[in-house]
């Protein structure tokens, strides 16, 4: 480093590699290199600490930009490394890199490597706390990375006026590996998103702190140094990266931060009294880091594409404005007991060295005033004056590089003073309750709002429910008007078919009556036409009897006769002896006969009146039959009909339960619809509870911030009331007006 005391800001130069994406679309190599510290873009050359080419490896950027600050760093100084550019120019790949992979990896990872093997070199007597903080700026708020329940912490002061983030997470780490878990963890938290320029987007500005302090346990020797290693987001065109929504909002924080960075950069290199520090989160972290105690280093990563020519020589203008930046940088040591022992001493002999001197010079300008000459060897050498002034000069500069110690105010007494400091003590405690107060009320807002978002989410939700079933239930009203005029007509049909069906009903009544006599005169007619049958079977019997009867008395007689005859023709002589015999015998024959013949008429006649039965009971069978046909016909018909009413009655049963269904189905949508709008007024209420809690908390915010300034406003007025810079510049001023007018009245005194 150049000077223990004042140093520039280092600002290395870097380029990557043409992507796929511009060499697809022709896009020409702009800068072209000179030398290691130049680089000509648009035939303008800029110059810096060292200018990385294309095929510069990860190891040549970390050992020509941050091997070194390790060193300082564990000897006490405060460091910080940077990254800046357009995005998708490689400033993550050039902080971060591949962190698991030993040629890829990065700036972040080589450095928490070094320091451990810078620890593990050193001497023994030295014993090393170390604890890391990583936290991310979005949507310029800070948001933990290693507690995401911590959304927007606040940035304070401590008694040295150097910023620090209050409530951030510190861990404290003894290996590279933890400190490596610790990154992962932390950078799994972190917001990244796509865009038309790059895959793995930066949507903010990262910062990872890493606290060594050191103590010797020989000599009790403290130091204590910071190591801010800062991966900013990428200044964005929308035009280019397609940002819209969320991404159009992130992009306009992170310009607006980039902004107030350049301003801030601008006013130091421009050497205004006023620095805008306090635009943006970020500036006002990096205070001590831009103008203050810290060795920086800025990395800016430039593409060589002439697509973003415009913005590469934005981003090489403003590395140029900041290497014009000086920082004094000090070594933050803390003093032991005998050391500040020792320095109240000294100072105490200074101060009454002054106030010796301010009475001296009094005294000669009281006399001077009186009229009185003051002889050359009781006047205030004027030498011994420029060397107090001088002195007093150097113990200025060195409260400067030390903790300022409490100097008591000339016109204050210690009652005053111990009253001054108490109340400066109170002031400082009500400050830091009113941010504790302010960031407990800001992370309560968070979940409020939150809470209202996910509210509002539900109740948008809910709504959609209640437009889709609002369109579902304007459906089913006209589906249900058009079932009601189906219904209309379906109970008209059904009254239609009631009376139809009694009707049909009285006319079963009267068939089925009818056929109930039709059914009693069949089996009468039925039990008539078997006994008839019965009858005509018995009847056929017995004239089947006659007839075999007469059958066999008829061969009976005619073989009589035969035998008769065979007996009168081959025995005349018996015949004539008998002669009286045979006339009996054919008398007896004769009257036989004549009995047979009259019998035989009487069978015959017999057979002719059953014939005849048997011919009319056949017609009476043969009429009901045809009865029992038709009958039957009107039976089938009946049960036909009986059919067809049946089937009636189920669609009828089946038309009623459909409609009754259709009912029910209406009546539960109407249920449903009213506690959808009952649930929905509900939502609406809770929604207009949180809404006007989230309003209450949000005023007790506002009303607390006022607080706050006003504290501020009260702390920066006694700090103006007994500043002890103040008193000794005042006291400067009147040494100066006093050797002038001694001076003159010198000349008038030499001149009379």
């Amino acid at each position: 480093m150049a000077d223990p005391a004042e140093c520039t800001i280092k600002v290395m130069c870097r380029f990557r590699p043409l992507n796929g994406s511009e060499v697809m679309r022709g896009d020409k190599y702009v800068p072209k290199f000179q030398a290691d510290d130049n680089v000509v873009v648009g035939g303008k050359p800029y110059m810096f600490d060292r200018v990385f080419q294309s095929n510069t490896t990860q190891e040549q950027v970390y050992n020509a930009c941050a091997q070194k600050i390790v060193k300082d760093v564990l000897e006490g100084y405060n460091g910080t490394i940077f990254a800046y550019g357009q995005t998708s120019s490689g400033k993550t790949h050039t902080m971060e890199g591949n962190l698991h992979d030993p040629d890829g990896m990065g700036i972040i990872p080589r450095i928490v490597q070094d320091i451990f093997n810078y620890i593990y070199s050193m001497d023994e007597n030295l014993e090393f706390h170390i604890k890391v903080s990583y936290f991310e700026i979005y949507l310029d708020k800070i948001r933990d990375l290693l507690d995401v329940s911590k959304t927007n912490l606040s940035v304070h002061e401590d008694k040295n006026r150097v910023p620090y983030v209050k409530g951030c997470t510190e861990r404290f780490v003894c290996s590279p590996d933890e400190v490596m878990d610790t990154i992962d963890e932390g950078k799994s938290n972190r917001h990244v998103a796509v865009t038309n320029m790059n895959e793995h987007s930066s949507r903010s500005h990262s910062i990872f702190l890493i606290n060594v302090k050191q103590e010797n346990s020989q000599t009790e020797q403290k130091l204590s140094g910071k190591l801010f290693l800062v991966d900013l987001a990428g200044s964005e065109k929308v035009s280019k990266t397609g940002a819209e929504g969320a991404l159009l909002d992130e992009a306009k924080n992170i310009n607006k931060s980039l902004s107030a960075l350049g301003n801030v950069i601008s006013a130091l290199a421009e050497g205004t009294t006023y620095v805008p520090y306090r635009d943006s989160k970020m500036t006002r972290i990096l205070q001590d880091s831009l103008g203050g105690n810290c060795r920086t280093t800025i990395v800016i990563c430039c593409s060589p594409s002439s697509f973003n020519e415009a913005e590469t020589k934005t981003t090489l203008m403003f590395g140029q404005r900041a290497k014009t930046i000086k920082n004094t940088v000090c070594v933050n040591v803390e003093l032991t007991a005998e050391q500040w022992k020792k320095k109240y001493e000294k100072e105490k002999e200074k101060n009454k060295t002054l106030k010796n001197t301010i009475t001296w010079l009094e005294n000669e300008l009281n006399r001077w005033r009186n009229g009185e000459s003051v002889p050359i060897e009781e006047q205030y050498d004027k030498e011994k004056a420029n060397a107090d002034v001088l002195a007093l000069d150097n113990v200025m500069n060195n409260d400067k590089f030390t903790s300022s110690p409490s100097v008591p105010g000339l016109k204050l007494t210690d009652a005053e003073r111990e009253k001054c400091e108490a109340e400066l003590a109170k002031l400082y405690k009500q400050l830091d309750d009113k941010d504790d107060e302010i960031n407990q009320q800001s992370q309560l807002a968070e979940k409020l709002k939150q809470q209202m978002l996910d509210q509002e989410e539900l109740l948008a939700s809910t709504r959609r429910d209640h437009d889709n079933l609002q369109a579902e239930l304007t459906r089913l009203q006209m589906e249900n008007e058009a079932s009601k005029e189906e219904v209309k007509e379906v109970l008209q049909a059904l009254e239609e078919l009631a009376v139809n069906y009694d009707q049909k009903s009285q006319e079963v009544e009267d068939k089925t009556k009818e056929f109930e006599s039709l059914s009693e005169e069949l089996n009468q007619k039925s039990s008539v036409l078997a006994s008839i049958d019965s009858e005509l079977q018995k009847l056929k019997e017995m004239t089947n009897h006659q007839k075999k009867r007469v059958t066999e008395m008829m061969s009976s007689l005619l073989k009589d006769l035969a035998e008769i005859g065979i007996a009168i023709g081959s025995n005349d002589i018996k015949q004539h002896e008998g002669g009286g015999l045979i006339d009996e015998e054919f008398t007896v024959a004769r009257l036989y006969i004549s009995k047979m013949k009259s019998e035989v008429k009487t069978l015959v006649k017999r057979s002719k009146q059953l014939e005849s039965t048997q011919a009319e009971s056949n017609k009476k069978m043969d009429e009901n039959e045809k009865e029992l046909a038709a009958c039957q016909l009107r039976i089938s018909q009946v049960n036909a009909k009986n059919d067809m009413i049946k089937q009636l009655l189920c669609v009828c049963a089946r038309v009623f339960f459909l409609s009754l269904l259709f009912i029910f189905h209406f009546l539960c949508t109407v249920l449903t619809n009213q506690k959808i709008m009952l649930e929905q007024e509900r939502l609406k209420v809770e929604h207009e509870k949180l809404k006007n809690t989230d309003q209450e908390k949000s005023r007790k915010l506002h009303e607390l911030t006022y607080d706050m300034q006003q504290t501020c406003r009260d702390l920066n007025s006694m700090r103006e009331k007994f500043g002890l810079a103040k008193e000794l510049q005042t006291l400067h001023n009147l040494r100066k007006l006093f050797v002038q007018d001694l001076a003159t009245r010198v000349k008038k005194v030499s001149q009379l």
